[in-house]
């Protein structure tokens, strides 16, 4: 009884003692905000309504009044590299590293903000030099993601695989895929350059990161054609229908060269038309129709495409269809054909591209990285429609 009776006693002082420290924490905070200049405020604003470019200016004369707002001259300068204009970033973040009153962390995080201005402005050696000594500070992560982004821009791709195998996340799955991308780059570039032994050891390495990579089926079977073994050629580039036969297409003219060399064309036929078939594809079929017209198998190849145009009907089909069409017509009656055809191609010119599925950035030819967002393998291997169609 004597214990309640105390905290009866007590609680209002609890009360009291709360009150002054609310009034106390919101005259504080009163103070504070009627210290900063009123642009400040009018910056705060026009950044909510979206409208950049009058933040900015409001943020400059708040700069302008109060020099010390650290924060402040932080905001502007990432408001200057978004709005592409690096040199004055640039210079707000380098004004900002000279300062004598920054902290160890403020200091790293204007290192930090002036590599990105740097790597914005394509001025890569010097934001390789700055997010290399921000490796093993707090910023760290950052740091190497930022340069594995500069090595790629560069292509040193020995580089780019130990800054990712570096990365806390190194294990996950979109690493290992693009890691894999790397070491197929080293091998397209050994195979370029005469070496076959260096290339197959880059493409064993790419398939330990992902076992499944196609690329590396693909640049493997080109190290065999290289050196004359066209059956084992041709074995690595069946793989691929095993993991992703939507990429078969991208192999069907070497598969029809390999085969050709061994004197077994008509093998090599029969395998492309199986997979025309099974997996429909422009690259497939185009391959496949180039080759029968060149036998003299006209109405072959005529067939063929009737058959795949009725099945997946599109422009781009279509044209080929009056490609073979052609072949079959006499010449006495060619000239209409031909017309239509051009009339045609006016079109298809325009779907005729790969498409990322990240960003949506469109090509005329397939990418394994993609030039608008750097995604690997984001381009399915097929036009925007076909793919549309089949989708």
């Amino acid at each position: 009884m004597e214990i309640e009776l105390w905290w009866l006693l007590a609680l209002p002082g609890f009360f009291v003692f709360g009150w002054i420290a609310a009034r106390i924490d919101i005259k504080q905070l009163v103070n504070e905000s009627r210290a900063l200049p009123r642009s400040y405020f009018k910056g705060l604003n026009f950044l909510l309504n979206e409208q950049p470019d009058q933040a900015i200016e409001a943020f400059i004369e708040a700069a302008r009044k109060d020099p010390e707002t650290i924060e402040l001259h932080f905001t502007l300068g990432s408001l200057f590299r978004r709005r592409g204009e690096t040199d004055r970033a640039i210079r707000m973040h380098q004004h900002l590293i000279e300062r004598d009153a920054l902290d160890a962390a403020q200091r790293l995080h204007a290192l930090s903000e002036l590599g990105q201005d740097y790597l914005k402005a394509g001025l890569l050696d010097r934001a390789e030099d700055i997010f290399v000594k921000l490796r093993g500070t707090a910023l760290n992560e950052e740091a190497l993601k930022n340069l594995l982004e500069i090595y790629q821009q560069e292509k040193e791709w020995q580089k780019a695989i130990v800054i990712a195998e570096a990365l806390p996340d190194y294990a996950d799955h979109l690493w290992q895929k693009a890691v894999a991308e790397f070491h197929c780059e080293l091998a397209a570039g050994a195979l370029f350059s005469g070496k076959v032994d260096e290339a197959r050891n880059h493409l064993q390495a790419a398939l330990n990161c992902n076992r499944k990579c196609v690329r590396a089926f693909m640049l493997l079977g080109d190290c065999e054609l290289k050196v004359g073994a066209g059956e084992t050629a041709i074995e690595h580039w069946k793989r691929i229908e095993q993991y992703n036969p939507a990429y078969v297409g991208l192999v069907a003219e070497r598969l029809m060269l390999a085969h050709t060399q061994l004197g077994k064309k008509d093998e090599g036929i029969a395998l492309l038309r199986s997979w025309v078939e099974q997996y429909p594809s422009l690259d497939l079929l185009q391959v496949v129709l180039k080759t029968e017209v060149e036998a003299g198998r006209t109405e072959a190849a005529y067939q063929l495409v009737r058959d795949e145009l009725r099945r997946n009907p599109t422009l781009l089909g279509l044209e080929k269809f009056l490609e073979a069409q052609i072949a079959v017509t006499p010449e006495a009656r060619r000239a209409d054909l031909e017309l239509v055809k051009h009339l045609i191609h006016n079109h298809t010119r325009r779907v005729a591209r790969y498409r990322c599925d990240a960003c949506g950035f469109k090509a005329r030819q397939f990418y394994w990285r993609c030039p608008g967002c750097g995604g690997w393998e984001t381009y399915p291997p097929k036009r925007t429609e076909e793919f549309d169609i089949t989708a």
